[in-house]
């Protein structure tokens, strides 16, 4: 299969990354259907895994989601000194010295400050999700929109900022309000692009609840836009995953688009 073809869209363009043959965290496990055609700009498929560097097999389901978590509060205590050490290695590289007043700390300030903008493997769906599942018979749109969003740019390691929009369409169940957002935190506080945190975010709300439809959009700003490359102070980049009914159905998207703007 031919690598798909990355499309960059800024300011009001949003790209869609609702491809649901692709698996961003090898957990999505089909439930939501891809419809034959739709007015939706898509992505060329991907092989599972082929965007995230986990490589889980397609198969692994539910199962490699519910256990998903690579790095503990011990691995912290442990990992600290490395990586205070290698701070203390670029302050040098950086023509720095180490060891004058204002720098003497830095490297173990630096070291916690990145484990807490990483803080998201420490963390499982799960046990965000565990008792915040109800049956509720509700069949209307469920939105939760601005919620702010911090992450890390994988490729330059500054950081990337801005606003989540969630909408889903409930199946017999309702997810509690606050829940987004934490799912929201869980997969932006770790390394990211951008568009892959937009499917894990839809992926995971899909595989919770099952419901009918789900749609999230991201508007952020990357510090690497910014302040190196092209340095474009006002730049924004947005995209959007869109399964089950708001990718299949105009109206239903465009009902989520438009309340989103609101």
């Amino acid at each position: 299969m031919e690598p798909s073809k990355q499309i960059q869209y800024t300011s009001n363009e949003v790209k869609d990354t609702g491809d649901s043959s692709s698996v961003p965290n090898g957990h999505f496990d089909g439930r939501v259907k891809r419809p034959a055609g739709g007015t939706v700009r898509t992505q060329t498929p991907q092989p599972p895994g082929a965007e995230c560097s986990s490589h889980r097999p397609a198969n692994a389901g539910m199962e490699s989601w519910r256990e998903e978590r690579t790095r503990s509060v011990e691995d912290n205590e442990m990992s600290l000194p490395s990586l205070a050490a290698a701070y203390t290695t670029i302050l040098r590289g950086l023509g720095e010295d180490p060891q004058r007043q204002g720098l003497l700390k830095t490297p173990w300030r630096a070291a916690t400050a990145m484990q807490f903008f990483t803080k998201g493997y420490q963390e499982k769906i799960i046990d965000v999700l565990n008792d915040a599942i109800f049956d509720e018979d509700h069949d209307e749109m469920v939105i939760v929109k601005d919620i702010d969003m911090f992450s890390m740019c994988e490729h330059h390691l500054v950081p990337i900022f801005g606003r989540v929009h969630i909408g889903y369409l409930p199946n017999k169940r309702v997810l509690g309000l606050s829940k987004l957002a934490r799912i929201v935190e869980i997969y932006s506080r770790r390394l990211q692009v951008q568009e892959r945190l937009t499917k894990q975010i839809a992926v995971a709300i899909t595989e919770a609840l099952q419901p009918t439809g789900v749609g999230v959009v991201i508007e952020a700003t990357h510090m690497c836009m910014v302040m190196r490359g092209v340095q474009k102070m006002n730049s924004k980049t947005v995209t959007s995953t869109m399964l089950g009914v708001f990718r299949e159905d105009p109206k239903t998207r465009d009902e989520f688009l438009t309340l989103i703007r609101s």
